[in-house]
């Protein structure tokens, strides 16, 4: 079937406003007016709710009479409506899930046609994140002869590996099939037949090393004429899994992962696609090789990324069942819909060799009670009957699935979390005390897991998957060897601050595949649960208005990584030199309030203008025998490194600070320094690409910089950003407890850092100009081409 960009020309209004033009995708909560007494709460970062519609017009040729019309939606947010020309065609209660809508007989030919779309997002919460709402990821038509090849139609199934054997299958209406398999312009070969086998006896395989791609290239012919075509994209990639491990391709594998929520950070919930490569890219750059989607499918483009990057997918369903966990989200509509759920994603997402797990829940409490055992054991099933290539796992609390066991869940049915009843109580304890408290409930939680009375209320449930997922329950992760000899673990949720010793037991236990922090990369709501913050309203478990973001992201939302994301690659060995992060020395250290969900708030500066004398906590992460730390020249010490990190408490100095590795022989094996700003503060503007495609998006990173180029993290200024030649999507920094907006065009950089993204819909060339006060103006352009 011919696809067609059917996300132009629409418009859109919130209920009882004015329709106007809109540029889809497009997150209608982000425009809105955050409100410190929002019912959604801190969960969805006191935005509220809203009930949105989008409106088209478009005229269809007659000559269209004869053809058949596919409308398809990658997503809308959520309890979505679609009307055609007055009649109600079609929609779906979940906002993560693609729907298709067949127009034929809605279509008005030779004349002007109205499609209608009602998301309908009004009460909240229902979401425990950042949702967005809307029509947040594309749209598309697809137009084909009455012989046709059906969407998603073509399956490619890997047999073997050794050799390269594939199974093709293609779902059509009338002719017949002829396909060629592609290597970029190469023809590999040309075969026949709706349903066979083929041997590549020379193709080069899938992985997260070497991510090597095909194009299947399907024509259905008719009467020996081409009616209609499409090509699918797949690697050969094999997944094996035992108590031995994880195998891809024969090769055992071990999954260096973080988890995700599926928001583009100053873009909200939008899914660009070259947000989702870019994000992947940025992931897999700091060693990263697998993201687990929580907790709610990912978007295409998000897929497609990771197939060409070779990024490993835990492709995860929903957040919740049949019992809600916020007042109203979808458990209301699970039970009716899980099945159709199951059969769309499947559908969309088979051919993806990213994918090595799908994932049918977070934290759910219903298998403890025999209704939700059952269910899961369907879910299981009905995922094995639509794709026997790969295991099923779900990321299960086994504390939490123990509290359900005793009827003490931790969300009730009215959604609320008792966490948010003691948000007042802890709000009267010192830094001290809160932080002993977090650090506290961080170690009950990894261990209260190792008791058998836990085990026995869990192990029904984890025995139901093929790979059973373990939120915060590192504990157990040397008994399970013993106790559960045939089962087979991973880490789906940690701290991130438990890396070194989770990642110890990865490589000893041959049935524990990896580890998944929370998260690796930061996000819109769940307000400050990774905050290592330094005003009095942190001392909460649900921070207050005006928090905005989770703080808990090894990279921060602009894509910048932090300290947590290098300690990781340190652990994960795939760094050759030190790294050298410094907490924030422009704040006193006493008054620091500590969040569960970080080990670290360093950052790769040691450029903090006006601090001199002030404390400065430095940490070296290595994975050599010993560091040595200097400043200014002068030797700080040499320390022995324990889990990758030393850590060194020194007075801050402007300067050049160094880190210098030693080997158990003492010999040098890598050196990291940093210098300080200095000179005139002054603007750096810098796009990610001199030239792009028009219709799509670029990113500018914008930095306050001295005259050596340094970056300066304690002189922070409001910014005022202009565009011509296209249209600013969003404009802002990282910091996550602020007022401002990402669609106001002014924004003050955090730590010196700020990013603005711009549509190329205008002319040949983007022009975007920053300023600040007492600062240069900075103008910088990129070529816009139709043709790239």
């Amino acid at each position: 079937m011919r696809r067609i960009d059917f996300s132009k020309d629409w418009k859109f209004a919130k209920e009882g406003e004015e329709l106007n033009p809109v540029i889809l995708p497009h997150d209608a909560m982000i425009h809105e007016q955050r409100d410190p007494k929002s019912i959604g709460g801190s969960g969805i970062a006191y935005f509220p709710g809203g009930k949105y519609i989008y409106e088209k017009v478009f005229h269809v040729p007659g000559e269209l009479a004869d053809k058949h019309v596919v409308l398809q939606f990658e997503g809308v947010y959520r309890n979505a409506k679609v009307t055609v020309n007055g009649v109600e065609a079609g929609g779906r209660p979940y906002g993560y899930i693609p729907f298709f809508i067949d127009m034929d007989k809605f279509l008005r030919y030779g004349e002007d046609n109205s499609i209608r779309v009602e998301a309908d997002n009004s009460k909240v919460p229902n979401s425990r994140w950042y949702s967005g709402a809307g029509i947040y990821r594309p749209v598309w038509l697809y137009i084909s002869d009455n012989a046709y090849i059906e969407p998603e139609g073509v399956r490619i199934t890997t047999i073997s590996y050794k050799p390269p054997k594939i199974h093709i299958d293609v779902a059509h209406h009338g002719g017949e099939v002829q396909f060629e398999i592609l290597d970029g312009d190469k023809c590999l070969m040309q075969g026949s037949g709706d349903c066979v086998d083929i041997e590549l006896p020379n193709a080069k395989l899938w992985s997260d090393e070497a991510p090597n791609l095909y194009n299947c290239h399907v024509i259905l012919m008719k009467n020996g004429t081409a009616v209609d075509e499409w090509t699918e994209t797949f690697g050969i990639r094999t997944i094996e899994w035992s108590n031995k491990g994880l195998f891809i391709n024969g090769n055992e594998t071990l999954l260096r992962g973080g988890c995700i929520h599926h928001d583009n950070g100053i873009l909200g919930a939008c899914s660009w696609p070259k947000s989702e490569e870019r994000r992947v890219r940025i992931l897999k750059e700091n060693g990263y090789n697998a993201i687990r989607s929580a907790h709610n499918p990912p978007s295409p483009a998000m897929l497609d990324a990771c197939d060409k990057y070779g990024m490993y997918v835990i492709d995860e369903m929903w957040d919740m069942w049949y019992q809600h966990k916020t007042k109203y989200d979808y458990a209301s509509d699970f039970e009716s819909c899980y099945k159709d759920d199951i059969q769309a994603v499947v559908s969309r997402d088979y051919n993806h060799p990213s994918i090595i797990m799908y994932s049918i829940g977070n934290e759910v409490g219903e298998p403890a009670e025999g209704k939700g055992l059952e269910l899961e054991r369907k879910l299981v099933k009905i995922f094995h009957s639509l794709d026997k290539s790969r295991p099923v796992t779900a990321g299960i609390n086994l504390m939490i699935l123990y509290m359900a066991s005793k009827k003490k869940s931790v969300f009730n049915e009215e959604g609320e979390n008792p966490a948010d009843k003691q948000a007042s109580s802890a709000s009267k304890f010192n830094s001290t005390m809160f932080n002993m408290m977090v650090s506290r409930m961080g170690r009950l939680m990894n261990s209260f897991t190792k008791r058998s009375s836990v085990d026995k209320v869990t192990t029904p449930c984890l025995d139901a998957l093929d790979i059973a997922g373990y939120n915060y329950a590192s504990g157990r992760y040397p008994i399970e060897g013993q106790k559960h000899p045939d089962r087979i673990i991973f880490g789906s949720e940690t701290f991130p601050q438990d890396i070194a010793r989770n990642w110890i037991m990865v490589k000893k236990y041959p049935y524990l595949v990896g580890d998944f922090m929370w998260t690796a990369w930061d996000y819109i709501g769940e307000v400050g649960i990774g905050a290592w913050a330094y005003t009095p309203d942190a001392k909460t478990f649900s921070k207050p208005y005006p928090w905005l973001l989770a703080d808990a992201g090894a990279i921060d939302i602009l894509g910048n990584p932090g300290a947590e994301a290098a300690y990781a690659a340190t652990v994960w060995g795939l760094r050759d030199k030190p790294y050298i992060g410094v907490q924030p020395v422009n704040r006193p250290r006493k008054s620091l309030i500590k969040a569960m969900w970080r080990g670290t708030n360093a950052i790769e500066s040691w450029s903090w203008k006006n601090c001199d004398g002030n404390p400065a906590v430095v940490e070296v992460y290595s994975n050599q025998a010993s560091v040595e730390l200097f400043l200014n020249g002068r030797s700080i010490g040499k320390k022995k490194v324990r889990d990758c990190k030393a850590v060194y408490e020194i007075k801050y100095e402007p300067g050049m600070l160094m880190a210098v590795a030693y080997d158990t022989a003492g010999n040098e094996t890598g050196k990291a320094q940093l210098a300080s700003s200095s000179g005139t503060l002054r603007l750096r503007v810098a796009p990610e690409e001199t030239a792009v495609r028009y219709g799509d998006i670029v990113y500018f990173d914008i930095a306050l910089v001295g005259d050596n180029g340094i970056i300066e993290c304690n002189d922070d200024r409001l910014l005022t950003v202009q565009v011509d030649g296209g249209t600013l999507l969003g404009f802002g920094s990282a910091n996550s407890r602020t007022e401002e907006h990402y669609d106001a065009g002014r924004f003050t950089t955090y730590y010196g850092k700020a990013q603005a993204v711009v549509l190329a819909n205008g002319d040949d060339m983007i022009s975007l100009t920053i300023t600040g006060e007492s600062l240069n103006e900075e103008t910088v352009s990129v070529s816009v081409d139709s043709f790239i």
